[in-house]
C-alpha cells in the first residue's frame, strides 16, 4: 500500500512539473529565437567582414606593395611628414615672392 501511494504521488507530481516546464520553455522560446537570429546574423557578418578584409588586404598589396599594418602606418606617417615639408616649402616660396613684390613696390 505504501508503495502504491508513492507511485501515485510521484505520478501526480510529474504532470504538474511537466506543465510548468512546458510553460517555462514557451516563455523562453522568444529569447531563444532572438539569440538564434542574432547568432545567424553574427555569423553572416563574420563571413562578410572576412571577405572584405581579404579584399582590402589584396588591394593594399596591389597599391602599396604590402598588407602589413605596421608598414602601412609607417608609410602613412612618412607621407604626412613629406606633406608637411612640402607645405612649409610652399609657404617659404610664397613669402619670398611677397618679399620681392614688396621690394619692387618700395623701389617705385
Amino acid at each position: 500500500m505504501e508503495r502504491s501511494r508513492k507511485g501515485q504521488e510521484s505520478g501526480s507530481r510529474e504532470p504538474g512539473s511537466d506543465g510548468e516546464a512546458l510553460k517555462r520553455l514557451e516563455a523562453l522560446q522568444p529569447a531563444y529565437e532572438r539569440l538564434r537570429a542574432d547568432r545567424i546574423r553574427a555569423e553572416s557578418d563574420v563571413e562578410r567582414l572576412t571577405a572584405e578584409l581579404a579584399a582590402a588586404r589584396a588591394q593594399a598589396r596591389e597599391e602599396l606593395g604590402t598588407d602589413d599594418e605596421a608598414e602601412i602606418r609607417r608609410m602613412i606617417e612618412e607621407a604626412r611628414a613629406e606633406n608637411a615639408r612640402r607645405v612649409e616649402a610652399f609657404a617659404q616660396s610664397l613669402r619670398a615672392v611677397q618679399d620681392r613684390l614688396a621690394a619692387l613696390d618700395a623701389a617705385r
